[in-house]
């Protein structure tokens, strides 16, 4: 009897140990999005380049590529590397050029002794930028307003070397979608929330901005250019710091992509995002790896003394606080995010999400790396 009783007050000091973490993290990093306050922008307006790598993009090319061309700011270039392309997207890109003189292109022809991945197109495009502030997107993502450039620019200073942006997906039918919409929107409340607190560790480049001069300062992607990914999350991890890093998420400067459309290409896209995160800084694995630990924790522990109804009012209080705030912080996030209803899934989606990305990341452990693909 006392050895039952002892085993279960372990299990209860662990449960109410993971509930006070996953607590400081709901109320110190995920909280601090929405009561984040932007300064008061630079009036000055920068000189901006604009960078999109595409390959075998003819149809994003033609549906998005206008909402970058046409932003409503005095001075910038857009820059598209087009990658060894073999659906017809120069054409298009031919036709634009026509249009838009600040359009230009470097073109990258396919050699079949040479193969190379994202990260040598982001490099050619950076290269040919004649302004030191690049600003980064997709080419299946568009801008949510002609502001985009305006807003990402606003937040550089002489001390701002990086501005982390927002990069959600587009709305579609289906549960897929949902947990994708989901699962953006819970990776940005801890990239930005963290950011905000002096961690950044990552950016998206759906929507990421820094200088020019700080990637040749700092060899570029050298230290990593053999991973397969990482040409926005490990840069930003390997060179913003405190002091030199904004984040910019006002509507008007979100961009939106195209969503994966199947589950096998969200788990390849997926995979592909864990490859990268082994190469982060120490202390932000630590902190990455903890909230989903004790996510687990929490949840296991809670069946557990919840199946032998030990302690059980305190144990119900406990989660049921945990529940309220996680619900509050993940609505107020929603609603600065502009990724409205989907709040209420995480009664869901909260408690698979460990279990289905450490599958996945258990999956890339085992496998084999593949080299240079472009994404």
């Amino acid at each position: 009897m006392f050895q039952d009783n002892l085993f279960l007050m372990i299990v209860f000091l662990l449960f109410a140990l993971s509930g006070a973490i996953q607590l400081f993290y709901y109320l110190y990093f995920y909280l601090a999005v929405f009561i984040y306050r932007h300064p008061d922008p630079e009036q000055e307006k920068k000189p901006v380049s604009v960078i999109i790598c595409a390959r075998n993009e003819l149809v994003n090319l033609r549906s998005f590529l206008t909402s970058v061309l046409e932003q409503d700011y005095p001075d910038y270039e857009v820059i598209v590397v087009n990658d060894c392309s073999e659906d017809n997207s120069y054409d298009v890109l031919g036709e634009y050029l026509q249009k838009y003189p600040h359009l230009r292109i470097s073109n990258v022809n396919k050699d079949p002794k040479f193969t190379h991945n994202k990260k040598f197109a982001q490099f050619i495009g950076i290269k040919a930028a004649r302004n030191d502030i690049l600003l980064f997107t997709d080419a299946d993502c568009h801008p949510e307003s002609d502001k985009w450039i305006a807003g990402m620019a606003s937040r550089f200073d002489e001390k701002t070397d990086f501005v982390l942006g927002y990069g959600g997906y587009m709305k579609r039918k289906g549960l897929l979608n949902t947990y994708l919409r989901y699962d953006t929107l819970a990776i940005a409340l801890q990239y930005l929330g963290m950011a905000i607190r002096g961690i950044p560790y990552m950016g998206v480049g759906r929507n990421l901005a820094y200088r020019r001069s700080v990637f040749f300062d700092n060899k570029g992607f050298g230290s990593h250019n053999h991973v397969m990914s990482g040409d926005d999350d490990l840069f930003v991890n390997s060179n913003a710091g405190r002091n030199n890093t904004r984040v910019e998420f006002l509507k008007e400067t979100h961009t939106r992509s195209v969503p994966s459309s199947t589950f096998e290409e969200w788990v390849k896209q997926k995979k592909r995002h864990f490859k990268t995160a082994r190469y982060y800084k120490g202390r932000d694995m630590f902190l990455l790896i903890t909230e989903p630990f004790t996510r687990v924790l929490f949840y296991a522990s809670f069946i557990i003394l919840l199946s032998y109804l030990f302690l059980w009012p305190y144990v119900l209080i406990i989660f049921g606080l945990r529940l309220v705030i996680q619900i509050m912080v993940l609505g107020f996030g929603q609603k600065r995010l502009n990724e409205h209803g989907l709040a209420v899934y995480s009664l869901f989606f909260d408690i698979f999400s460990p279990v289905i990305n450490s599958i996945i990341y258990l999956n890339n452990m085992l496998t084999r790396p593949t080299k240079n693909l472009w994404k």
